[in-house]
């Protein structure tokens, strides 16, 4: 259930006032518990603005053989095919309620329309019922980018009814929180060796 905030302030210069930077927005998340077919199902919508450019986003977001560096609670995500813009991913991972935690294991298939969105849908594994929609929004005000993530889930164990929105809710925003750190993570320039005489 771990798949997929920043302020920036404007300063002023000591001679000349500059124009204030445009803030970016939190991180914003809903969690609906709805009826579907007698179950629980959640519905996720979350959002977020990075100041990092699209294709870099877009370059994080589909690495997906390197998530679990990044993603809390996933252990592995693997590539096992990829057909031009559909790729089936196998993923592991913990999910942890109250004092319990349980493996997941699953496989899904996600469409990229280039640097625009990803639609993530469930092929097998440890959920009824799973799929997500990652949005990528430019920001030409801030040459940002703004991530909208819409999902639908159900799990095929156990969630406490009374407990389950806000375990879902709490689950979603720390994955958004490390995903979005990760967008906005300034990378540490790559130093070439100097060849030795």
């Amino acid at each position: 259930m771990r798949f997929l905030v920043f302020l920036l302030l404007g300063v002023t210069a000591p001679v000349m006032a500059q124009a204030p930077k445009l803030e970016l927005p939190k991180l914003e998340v809903s969690v609906n518990r709805v009826d579907h077919d007698g179950q629980h199902m959640y519905e996720v919508d979350a959002t977020g603005t990075v100041a990092a450019p699209l294709p870099k986003v877009w370059r994080i977001l589909t690495g997906y053989d390197r998530m679990a560096e990044f993603v809390p609670d996933m252990e592995s995500s693997k590539v096992l095919s990829r057909n031009g813009g559909e790729v089936i991913i196998e993923q592991f991972g913990v999910a942890r309620f109250l004092f319990m935690s349980r493996t997941i294991h699953l496989i899904v298939r996600a469409v990229e329309q280039p640097m625009s969105s990803i639609d993530i849908s469930l092929i097998s594994g440890d959920m009824k019922h799973y799929e997500s929609r990652w949005e990528l929004v430019p920001v030409p005000e801030t040459g940002g980018t703004k991530i909208v993530y819409h999902g639908k889930l159900l799990p095929n164990f156990y969630v406490p009814s009374l407990l389950g929105s806000k375990m879902v809710r709490n689950d979603i925003e720390r994955m958004m929180n490390a995903v979005l750190a990760r967008l906005d993570r300034r990378d540490a320039p790559k130093v070439e060796a100097i060849p030795q005489p």
